[in-house]
Order: structure tokens, then C-alpha cells, then sequence
């Protein structure tokens, strides 16, 4: 269940910091409406690996089909050539 608060409760940040836990974001509300998420490092960390290797697929998707793909033997044979530099 998420965890809802108003901006104000800032006020009292020790109390709202201890709302904040691993996998469990505090939203806060502004005049009723949702602006910030307060949440563990850790998670946010988590977040943004998952969108950076989000991004790297879709970059390498695109270009297979604009470049063309390369065939498994020829994939094998450049990561083996990657290592041994």
C-alpha cells in the first residue's frame, strides 16, 4: 500500500524519513496533487540501472535493424577478441 503524505509533513522530517523503507517510497502531495517520491538509495539505484540497461537495448535493437545483426559465430568472436585485449 502506498504510503501518501502532504509536502507539510516535511515539517517533521525525522518522522516521515522513518516511512521511508526498502521497496516502500513515501509520495508526497502538493495542494492534493503528487509531486515527489522520497525513497531508499538503494532502490533508487536499482531504478536507474534497470532504465540504463533499458536504453542500451533498445539502442542495440535499433541498430540491428538499421545496421543489420550480426550472425552468433560473429557475436562469440567479438566478445573473445574484447577479453583478450
Amino acid at each position: 500500500m502506498p504510503i501518501i503524505k502532504p509536502v507539510s509533513d516535511l515539517r517533521n522530517y525525522p518522522e516521515v524519513l522513518k516511512s521511508v523503507g526498502e521497496g516502500t517510497p513515501v509520495y508526497l502531495t502538493k495542494n492534493g496533487t503528487g509531486r515527489y517520491v522520497l525513497m531508499d538509495i538503494g532502490d533508487y539505484g536499482k531504478i536507474e540501472s534497470v532504465l540504463r540497461l533499458s536504453y542500451e537495448l533498445q539502442r542495440g535493437k535499433k541498430s540491428g535493424e538499421t545496421q543489420g545483426w550480426i550472425s552468433h559465430r560473429n557475436m562469440k568472436k567479438h566478445f573473445a577478441d574484447r577479453v583478450h585485449d
